[in-house]
């Protein structure tokens, strides 16, 4: 376990102290509405509907409501832009997936792609001030139908590709683009296949858009490290109950903006009964007409 998911674990631990598949393409609408940051950890809005909690199988009745956590995973830049990946989450349920984008150096934020049902966002890797990919999947009791999201505007706009074209219980464990277009992908596919293997080493040479099968096994296949310095990073800080985006300058690290972890809740809408009818069946039903 990474030192930022324990870390998250540990702060959805003081946020519960503290209070008793498809991939869908982005809507080619208006701009999103812009969060301010104002000093103050930012909330990101949430609303869970009736719905939400009928199709998640949620168990949150009015008296005990489930708390919503927000979960950041991913940080990346390409220039000015700053982008956060993450979830929404019960204690129980992965609720949408999160992507967070600030051009401004973090005064404000927007969500450039609409949330993805059941998804959640990880690694985050920008090739240039162009070219970038984040990772994710449907997570359920296994994780499923992984997918990257591709911008080539620089992170302004982003547009969901699936990695398999069949829907199948698989997990990206890393990736790495050395191009624009050539990148490699190691993928946990959660069980053995028909042949023993387990684990698996894609490649694309068109940015994405397709992968095939480089290498398959039964134990996990070693990769090398290609993670680089980087001038912004991502903590879990539990006294304010929030993630903290800061930015390394020549004598620090100087806060960027945070978010809180705690975002709102579900509950189940009373259940309305309708009144009895008065009177017995045998009053109310008609009665014969006496000659």
């Amino acid at each position: 376990m990474t030192g930022l998911k324990l870390a998250c674990c540990l702060l959805t631990a003081a946020a519960l102290g503290a209070q008793t598949p498809a991939v869908s393409e982005p809507p080619a609408a208006s701009e999103p509405p812009r969060l301010t940051n104002t000093g103050a950890p930012i909330r990101l809005p949430f609303s869970c509907t009736q719905e939400d909690v009928r199709s998640f199988g949620l168990t949150c009745p009015a008296e005990h409501p489930c708390p919503v956590y927000l979960e950041l995973s991913g940080l990346g830049f390409s220039g000015l832009r700053i982008v956060l990946s993450g979830n929404l989450h019960t204690d129980a349920t992965t609720l949408f997936s999160v992507l967070l984008s600030s051009d401004d150096g973090g005064k404000t934020w927007v969500e450039p792609h609409e949330r993805i049902r059941g998804g959640g966002l990880e690694q985050v890797q920008f090739f240039d001030l162009e070219s970038g990919w984040i990772a994710g999947q449907v997570l359920g009791a296994l994780p499923r139908d992984p997918f990257l999201l591709l911008t080539r505007d620089g992170g302004k706009t982003w547009r969901a590709r699936p990695v398999f074209s069949e829907s199948r219980v698989a997990l990206i464990e890393h990736y790495h683009f050395d191009s624009k277009t050539h990148g490699t992908m190691w993928i946990d596919q959660m069980q053995a296949g028909e042949e023993g293997d387990r684990y698996a080493v894609l490649e694309t040479t068109n940015g994405g858009e397709s992968w095939a099968v480089r290498e398959t096994s039964s134990r996990p296949i070693p990769r090398k490290k290609t993670e680089a310095a980087s001038v912004y990073r991502l903590r879990a800080d539990a006294a304010s109950k929030s993630y903290v985006v800061e930015k390394q300058t020549a004598k620090q690290w100087e806060r960027v903006a945070s978010f809180l972890v705690q975002v709102g809740e579900c509950r189940e809408g009373e259940v309305t009964f309708l009144p009895e009818p008065s009177g017995t069946a045998a009053e109310t039903e008609p009665q014969p007409k006496q000659p």
